[in-house]
């Protein structure tokens, strides 16, 4: 009996542990505020939309800088290295 419930508490802990993970990566914690404030806009649904693409266009944008940044860091350690 014992075993089973430290088996059960381990799979509570995993899925814990996955579902924090998910989060994270899906940027769920990145703006807790806004949500809260948007009740208090009177965007119609186009202007919503219009909203989120220039979002996620910033959020690509950053990505891609920061992806292009990691690339040249590791140019230039390559570099120091005399490779």
């Amino acid at each position: 009996m014992v075993f089973v419930l430290v088996l059960l508490s381990l799979m509570l802990v995993i899925i814990a542990v996955w579902a924090i993970h998910w989060a994270i990566s899906k940027n769920q914690f990145d703006d807790l505020d806004s949500p809260a404030f948007s009740i208090l806009d009177d965007d119609t649904p186009a202007d919503r939309y219009q909203k989120r693409q220039e979002q996620q266009l910033a959020q690509q944008a950053i990505a891609a800088q920061e992806k292009e940044d990691n690339k040249n860091s590791e140019i230039s350690e390559g570099e120091d290295k005399g490779l």
